[in-house]
């Protein structure tokens, strides 16, 4: 059985965008870019609802990625608090 092929991101945006075009039928579309139409029709689908994505309140997005550090960084320092007295216990408290 053939190995799968991995399509780059800027080809399956080429692609999509002919699909959204509309110019070209997606059976054309597989048949010039030998891709199966139902897998036109999937990156077709995935562009156009990562489109509102772009558009998105850049303050909204901000504060999501914001919350997303904090959160890493409170589970790190929880670790660090661990291993810190797991150290005291094991050490005892440095003179």
């Amino acid at each position: 059985m053939g190995q799968r092929k991995r399509r780059t991101a800027a080809f399956k945006a080429k692609v999509a965008l002919e699909a959204i075009r509309g110019e070209k039928t997606a059976n054309e579309l597989a048949g010039l870019y030998q891709l199966h139409p139902t897998q036109i029709a999937v990156w077709k689908k995935r562009a156009l609802e990562g489109l509102t994505e772009i558009f998105a309140d850049g303050r909204r997005k901000a504060r999501r990625n914001g919350e997303a550090e904090a959160a890493k960084l409170y589970e790190e320092i929880g670790r660090l608090k661990v291993e810190r007295d797991f150290l005291k216990k094991k050490f005892g408290e440095p003179r």
